[in-house]
């Protein structure tokens, strides 16, 4: 649905920071909107030089973050617009956070965001993130909508 190249017109996140390869499903014309994206995992990211050299796990704070980027992409599609238009999301915060399993090298970290509401430019979207079919990871990611 959307490669790389496309996502990069919608994020303004770049390497090492860009945390969604691929969107494998948009659905922005049925009452429910939501997206399906994934990002591979592999043992070249930096953080797991770090994070643990023995055990490598990805960061939960890098997961919430590929989360949070999916659920803007989202939020960049429903508005038709994109950072060259002027408009970011900044990441301000998450309820009902949840963390199940650890995500490791070789694993496709699949990210789904529905939104749930925006009041006044604050936007929540109900996220969650798994390796195949087991879940990694859940929660309500707020996010504000900021004019440049």
């Amino acid at each position: 649905m959307m490669d790389i190249n496309e996502i990069r017109e919608y994020l303004p996140h770049r390497y090492p920071f860009l945390l969604v390869d691929r969107v494998v499903e948009l659905e922005l014309e049925a009452e429910t909107k939501r997206i399906s994206a994934y990002k591979n995992v592999t043992i070249n990211e930096p953080f797991f030089n770090g994070h643990f050299p023995q055990h490598p796990i990805m960061p939960g704070v890098l997961i919430i973050e590929a989360m949070a980027q999916a659920a803007g992409i989202l939020g960049f599609k429903m508005l038709n617009v994109r950072p060259a238009d002027g408009t970011l999301y900044y990441f301000v915060g998450s309820d009902k956070l949840r963390f199940r399993q650890p995500v490791t090298p070789g694993d496709q970290l699949i990210l789904e965001a529905t939104f749930l509401s925006v009041k006044r430019g604050i936007w929540k979207f109900d996220c969650q993130a798994r390796v195949g079919d087991k879940p990694v990871c859940s929660a309500e990611i707020i996010c504000a909508e900021h004019k440049l």
